[in-house]
């Protein structure tokens, strides 16, 4: 059995969010009840991954945010002005029927990709993300994000050159959604996924 997904693309109304379940309720809910409100009234914008039948299977969200001096890692801090420009990873989950094929890398990849592009265009030091919980914050410990000196949950990554993506492609199987910074080139095919 295989999965066919889609590159990850902006929530649209025409997505299927009904039986998206990644265990976390918290992360559930959000994308069902709130997910199109924040697109809607420019708060966040989320970026989805769905299946043949338009059913989502991950997704993530990204808004602009500042980090005070005293919560910057030094590398995010250095030579910055106070509060540090940064882009905020809000939430990102894989439904169940998607995990074990390294899907969350895959978007992840695509947003570190989206924060580059941004910072090309404006000034975004860094992307930063409040890890929910313990092995949230090895999954992003993994691909190079940096703890908070302040608060263990919160992590950054400098998001100063193409380095910062390769940091992730580097760790992600190429047989998955990423192929270095050409995420969006063409729909992946990902055979076999391991269901729970």
């Amino acid at each position: 059995m295989s999965l066919k997904l889609s590159s990850p693309q902006p929530l649209a109304a025409t997505h299927l969010l009904g039986d998206f379940e990644c265990g976390e309720p918290a992360l559930e809910e959000w994308l069902k009840r709130r997910a199109m409100n924040n697109q809607l009234t420019g708060a966040s914008r989320s970026f989805v991954v769905v299946d043949e039948e338009n059913r989502v299977r991950g997704f993530y969200s990204m808004s602009a945010g500042a980090v005070s001096h005293q919560l910057a890692t030094g590398s995010v801090r250095r030579n910055m002005p106070d509060p540090v420009p940064v882009m905020v990873l809000g939430r990102l989950a894989v439904d169940r029927r998607a995990q074990g094929i390294k899907l969350g890398a895959a978007m992840l990849q695509d947003a570190v990709n989206r924060a580059i592009t941004v910072s090309q265009n404006t000034g975004v030091r860094a992307l930063l993300v409040h890890a929910l919980h313990e092995r949230a914050k090895q999954f992003y410990e993994h691909y190079g994000f940096q703890e908070s000196p302040q608060h263990p949950m919160t992590l950054m990554l400098r998001v100063s050159t193409v380095k910062a993506n390769e940091r992730i492609s580097d760790k992600t199987d190429s047989d998955v959604l990423c192929h270095k910074a050409t995420f969006n080139l063409r729909p992946p095919v990902i055979a076999n996924p391991s269901f729970s």
